[in-house]
């Protein structure tokens, strides 16, 4: 293993001067926030936007699929028992293959699609939105700020932004997990890395099972990011 090391790398979450190595491997090194915890993988990692698509491409995400359907019904549930009737909603980062979308379709709700790669409708990120999701997706962003920000700007007050990502647990779990050896995840939440950025959303934040979390926007008034 090397010695590498980053001097003091920004957070590309919450924006601290002051990420220190947490883990590395043959392949990355792995910084953590010590304010919002969050992991983040340096930029001169990230694969290029070809390369991103290519892996996208070999996922096999059949919306017919019982499997896959029962893997989103993990978040889908969960929102179904919290969401109004009539609904408007935006599933984010939607792949190829928008199985979730068509899931809340069939139980009534109208979807609308984003992806940069799969569903480029810019237009879509227009409007507003009693709930959004994003399933297996954050953990693909290099600027998460920017994403979570504009996303919660059009959440309308009271929605749900409803995310299904793998949680960091600790260092040594870290160390032999799965998900970071997957070349297009390149940041890493945690339970505390949501209840900081709740907190400055002065949010709703609630955990379901081990990779869901749903964050209800105020519904008094729309809040303003704080660094």
């Amino acid at each position: 293993m090397s010695n590498e090391s980053s001097a003091s790398p920004v957070c590309v979450l919450c924006g601290a001067p002051d990420c220190a190595p947490f883990h590395q491997d043959k392949f990355r090194l792995y910084l953590r926030c010590p304010h919002c915890y969050l992991v983040q993988v340096p930029d001169h990692y990230h694969l290029s936007a070809e390369q991103e698509r290519a892996e996208y491409e070999l996922h096999n995400n059949d919306p017919e699929d019982p499997g896959y359907r029962g893997f989103l019904s993990r978040l889908s549930v969960p929102l179904f028992e919290r969401l109004p009737g009539q609904a408007e909603g935006l599933d984010f980062g939607c792949g190829p293959g928008p199985a979730l979308a068509r899931m809340f379709e069939e139980q009534g709700y109208s979807m609308r699609l984003f992806d940069p790669f799969f569903a480029n409708h810019p237009q879509h990120l227009e409007a507003n939105y009693d709930f959004i999701t994003a399933t297996e997706v954050l953990e693909h962003l290099s600027q998460p700020a920017e994403v979570l920000n504009q996303l919660w700007s059009i959440l309308k007050p009271g929605g749900w932004l409803g995310i299904m990502t793998k949680l960091v647990i600790s260092e040594t779990a870290f160390a032999n997990w799965h998900y970071i050896r997957d070349p297009t995840h390149i940041i890493f939440f945690s339970q505390e890395t949501f209840l900081f950025w709740g907190r400055q959303h002065q949010a709703r934040v609630e955990f379901i099972g081990k990779d869901v979390t749903l964050i209800q926007k105020p519904a008094s008034q729309d809040t303003q990011i704080s660094r």
